[in-house]
């Protein structure tokens, strides 16, 4: 149990919802000025002269009796005479080691700043609903506190304005305006909180209540602090009273576009058209991936209503949705698709529409066992390599890179396709092949523990989300900064995967969400040799982390039945509770099992591959296995008739 330290507000801590007992107001006060200093050490000396203007005799002893209270009620669990963890002694004094709100309200703020307006107002909006400020809002007016609230403080404005100019930005201008009202009434010299007031105002068709607010901003400056208003403010002034067309958001010619299209269209370039937009639509966030995975089995039965088996074959190869994760958002719509492609391919030749229906087939069979998917998107590859067409290249490279999961340990040949992809994307413009490419390498490198290397490629992805309107990319790249804080046991490690997954929920992406956070919590847990707590539903991952859960609980467990993990990005991960579970079990049939599957793996980190958690490194669990059975899982045992091929023993070939 990890707890947090609340300080924008009055100080507290909860650990998974519950709040923990801190004691009296100096055992609060104690708290908050360890908190202040990020985790650095602060001297005995120092913690009296916070909690005393005239210090006491006895006032050392005060303080160690004071951090003692303390250190039961933030770790409730800890044995007597273990060290503790979360308030650490360290040289003269003592340090906090716990993630506080204000650290994860810091990250949101900046992680917001590079997003685009959807996403970013997401992670705004529940990062704001967190603040209870003002913060360190019990511990009075002390020298001590004073740079660190007024940071937060400001802080909190500049998040503020940033969630209104979200909603403005989206068309949600009367959203905007109560807490634009609140906001000046508070920090009234905030000058570019009375501009996004009056723009909103002036967008939700109040003009004349805009120029009041433009001039009570006037009024105020001038005649309080002797200042005229910026110059942005002055021409926002002279652009409400002209209602300047800069102030509207800009006309769409979509609608005027469509409406002509349906007037003069006929079936056969209405549904072309169709297809189009649903392939756009698909990338334009969680809404239009939704509505773009709606349409698309209606879609092709418009086709093939038609009879025209070309046509058919060309409207599902080219309704591709991009695909970078190994479960299907909507398995039962996959198959179809998957039915669909097939059908169509005996009427096509060595062309391209036969390249993106093999493509079809291999990104729509992701995470599915068996040969189909990796043999369509390596035929795929080689024919596109023939046709010599880099686009196609592209499409099949992408399927390939979602069918190398035969067995565990094949990230750097995941890595080496996700490469190739960025160069051949980068080349000749290819944008989506581009995005995908830098996120399998994000990804890859993070399983081969390349962590900077993967930053990179993160960095890259959050500059080309903004550059060309790809908002889902940020779900990616805020999991991935949220796996690194977790490997490199950053102290807010914890709540920053839970605002990853947070972000996820409105994703549109329901693969990407079900079960996660509980699976990325079971695998840290694991991985730090920690009893796995209960944090909702584990979804598909269910059969991997209610075995954990059981032993936290002190129940009997039977694992002999635990089924292999599918193929995926998540299958080393599983394979590692399932070990895990077989070790705590005395299993060694299993344990067998999982050693073979994942000593291929062997130097990479267990899971990364997702690049949204971690269940540590391979060989830390290897050596482990082996050293508490004495070597059993060197070889590998029948598991009996009936039961798959372990996925570090494939016969289907590479992928």
């Amino acid at each position: 149990m990890t707890p947090t330290v609340g300080v924008l507000g009055p100080v507290t801590a909860w650990a998974d919802g519950t709040p923990l007992p801190l004691g009296g107001p100096r055992h609060r006060e104690l708290l908050a000025r360890l908190a202040v200093a990020h985790g650095q050490v602060v001297p005995v000396g120092s913690l009296v002269d916070t909690l005393w203007e005239r210090p006491p005799d006895g006032a050392v002893a005060a303080v160690r009796t004071f951090v003692a209270a303390l250190r039961r009620g933030l770790e409730p669990d800890r044995r007597p005479r273990t060290p503790a963890r979360v308030l650490v002694t360290e040289g003269p004094g003592y340090a906090l080691r716990a993630a506080t709100d204000a650290d994860a309200f810091t990250s949101a703020v900046e992680r917001a700043a590079g997003l685009p307006p959807a996403a970013a107002l997401a992670l705004l909006e529940d990062a704001l609903a967190g603040w209870r400020g003002p913060a360190y809002a019990d511990v009075g007016d002390r020298s001590w506190a004073r740079p660190e609230r007024s940071r937060l403080t400001e802080l909190h404005s500049t998040a503020v304005e940033r969630a209104a100019a979200a909603r403005l930005a989206l068309g949600r201008a009367a959203d905007a305006v109560p807490g634009l009202d609140a906001h000046v009434s508070a920090h009234p010299w905030r000058e570019e909180g009375w501009r996004l007031l009056a723009l909103a105002l002036y967008r939700s068709g109040r003009r004349p209540d805009a120029l009041a607010v433009l001039r009570r901003a006037r009024s105020r400056l001038v005649d309080e602090l002797g200042l005229d208003p910026s110059p942005q403010l002055a021409a926002l002034e002279r652009d409400v009273l002209h209602q300047a067309p800069a102030l509207e958001l800009a006309d769409d010619p979509l609608t005027r576009a469509t409406a002509s299209w349906e007037r003069a269209a006929g079936p056969r370039a209405r549904l072309e058209a169709t297809v189009g937009l649903l392939r756009s639509l698909s990338r334009t966030g969680a809404e239009g991936l939704a509505a773009a995975r709606e349409q698309r089995l209606a879609t092709i039965a418009a086709a093939e209503e038609i009879g025209d088996p070309l046509l058919t074959a060309r409207v599902v190869g080219d309704l591709d949705v991009p695909g970078v994760w190994t479960t299907s958002d909507d398995p039962e719509q996959a198959a179809a698709v998957v039915a669909a492609a097939e059908r169509a391919l005996p009427v096509t030749g060595a062309d391209a529409v036969r390249v993106r229906l093999l493509a079809t087939v291999a990104v729509e069979s992701r995470g599915l066992p068996g040969p189909r998917g990796a043999a369509a998107a390596r035929e795929a590859e080689a024919l596109a390599r023939e046709l010599g067409d880099p686009a196609l290249l592209a499409v099949a490279l992408g399927a390939r890179t979602l069918q190398v999961f035969d067995r565990c340990g094949r990230a750097g040949d995941r890595d080496a396709l996700g490469a190739e992809l960025v160069e051949l994307a980068g080349r000749h413009g290819l944008t989506d092949s581009l995005v995908l490419g830098h996120l399998v390498r994000m990804q890859s490198r993070s399983a081969l523990g390349d962590l900077a290397g993967a930053g990179q490629h993160a960095d890259l992805l959050d500059r080309l989300a903004v550059t060309h309107d790809r908002p889902l990319v940020g779900v990616f790249t805020g999991g991935w900064r949220a796996l690194r804080a977790a490997v490199e046991d950053s102290p807010d490690a914890e709540e920053q995967l839970r605002t990853a997954a947070r972000l996820r929920q409105d994703s549109g992406m329901p693969g990407v969400i079900d079960g996660l956070l509980t699976l990325t919590l079971a695998c840290r847990q694991v991985a730090r040799g920690e009893p796995v707590t209960p944090a909702g539903p584990a979804g598909p991952y269910a059969p991997w982390v209610e075995p954990h859960l059981r032993l936290a609980a002190g129940e009997p467990v039977e694992v002999s039945g635990l089924p292999d993990p599918p193929p995926g990005l998540l299958m080393e991960a599983l394979w590692v509770l399932a070990g895990s579970a077989a070790v705590a079990v005395g299993d060694t049939e299993l344990l067998a099992w999982a050693r073979a599957a994942l000593t291929p793996a062997a130097g990479q980190l267990a899971g990364a591959g997702s690049g949204m958690l971690s269940a540590g490194p391979v060989s830390d669990h290897l050596t482990r296995w082996d050293r508490l059975l004495g070597g059993v899982g060197r070889a590998r045992p029948d598991r009996g008739p009936g039961r798959s091929r372990p996925a570090g023993t494939s016969s289907t070939g590479p992928a």
